[in-house]
């Protein structure tokens, strides 16, 4: 099973599109499971109480394992990311050009 973690601009913009998650990613990874960062979710949690629609983040929760970062990761999301992304090989859900051309 792929293991794929979620960016906060990602997932925003699966929900903005109505994308079908588990379809796309099917088509592209086959059986996945999603890893939210905690600092993920924190920053999806502010930017909900700033919308007045849905980031659907119950959802994302129970689609979701809670990935942890490794210590010497640093403190910025980006970074925890990278750093797991890099380590387990895993690919990112996001649309940060920024994120995106670290990753590779």
């Amino acid at each position: 099973m792929q293991k794929v973690l979620v960016d906060t601009c990602g997932w925003v913009a699966i929900v903005e599109a109505g994308l079908h998650l588990d379809q796309e990613l099917s088509n592209l990874v086959g059986t996945f499971e999603l890893v939210l960062l905690k600092s993920v979710e924190e920053e999806l949690q502010e930017i909900q109480a700033q919308r007045a629609g849905t980031l659907l983040l119950d959802l994302l929760e129970k689609k979701s394992i809670q990935g942890e970062p490794p210590a010497d990761a640093g403190n910025h999301t980006d970074d925890h990311l990278l750093a797991l992304a890099k380590e387990n090989s895993w690919p990112v859900i996001t649309v940060d050009t920024g994120l995106k051309q670290r990753l590779v």
